[in-house]
């Protein structure tokens, strides 16, 4: 049976933020990958970047530094 862990989830108000936040991440190599936004957040575009808990601060530090906004940022039980 599959097992649900925490997940960071941060989403964003509309898909051109969402492709330029995926962009800066390939190149500056931070972990993660698009996802349609998770049912427990009801904010931004439908789309969201996941990744492991732990590398919050290097992903908002990466948005704040590229200025780039987000509509959401949360950690949430996800499969997989």
């Amino acid at each position: 049976m599959r097992q649900k862990r925490p997940a960071l989830v941060i989403a964003f108000d509309s898909t051109a933020q969402a492709i330029a936040a995926e962009k800066l991440f390939q190149e500056n190599n931070l972990p993660g990958r698009m996802i349609p936004i998770p049912a427990q957040i009801s904010a931004g575009c439908g789309l969201a970047w996941k990744a492991e808990p732990d590398e919050k601060q290097a992903l908002l530090d990466a948005l704040l530094k590229a200025e780039l906004s987000y509509a959401a940022c949360a950690v949430v039980e996800m499969f997989g």
